[in-house]
């Protein structure tokens, strides 16, 4: 996982409440696994009409095409547990999401691929975002703070989903960075005591 410390980058600003994931990733693409190309169904039934027409929508504007930070409303994510929600945001090349609340497995799985949500109240989202205007916005994950014009605010996130972004660690990464030596070790031990679970068995 590519780890975030900073970013400044232009939005794609969707201030709609209740964007759920089957608007973010429709259930029909379920059996798509691959995560690369994924971008290209980000949302697409709002980009794409059944007949393969573009719908004229905020994603395709000029003013959002390389946004890497993307600002929502309330309950971004929510709905079913779809991973691939996620994965779709972040092929699409954003890395941040700032929203009033999120969909707690959403943003749980966030974290899980690279991507910072941050929660703020609408009233400062609106701020930020009056001093942005068309320009671009800072998001410092180092000193949780995000910079747009003259406006800075600050943004909570736990010690541990800080430096699990911070470090490009999943879970499975930082239980090996944590605890890597400890296991090498217990799995020295054990073999050395219990050879036979190591064997191969000859069906």
């Amino acid at each position: 996982m590519k780890p975030f410390d900073t970013l400044t980058s232009p939005l794609l600003v969707l201030r709609e409440n209740r964007i759920d994931t089957d608007i973010i990733y429709p259930a029909r693409f379920l059996l798509l696994m691959q995560r690369e190309g994924l971008g290209d169904y980000f949302c697409r039934d709002r980009r794409i009409d059944p007949d393969g027409n573009a719908i004229p929508n905020p994603i395709d504007e000029a003013k959002a095409r390389g946004a890497g930070i993307l600002v929502a409303g309330r309950e971004f994510g929510c709905g079913s547990s779809r991973e691939q929600a996620v994965w779709t945001i972040a092929d699409f090349g954003i890395t941040c999401v700032i929203a009033e609340s999120f969909g707690e497995i959403f943003q749980a799985n966030c974290l899980r691929n690279g991507v910072l949500p941050i929660v703020l109240d609408a009233a400062t989202i609106d701020r930020l975002l009056a001093a942005c205007g068309e320009g671009e916005m800072h998001v410092d994950l180092v000193s949780r703070t995000i910079r747009a014009g003259d406006e800075t605010v600050a943004f909570e996130i736990s010690d541990n989903a800080r430096e699990r972004l911070l470090k490009g660690w999943d879970e499975t990464g930082m239980i090996q960075s944590r605890w890597g030596e400890d296991i090498t070790r217990f799995e020295a031990a054990q073999k050395a005591s219990q050879p036979w679970l190591y064997e191969a068995l000859d069906i």
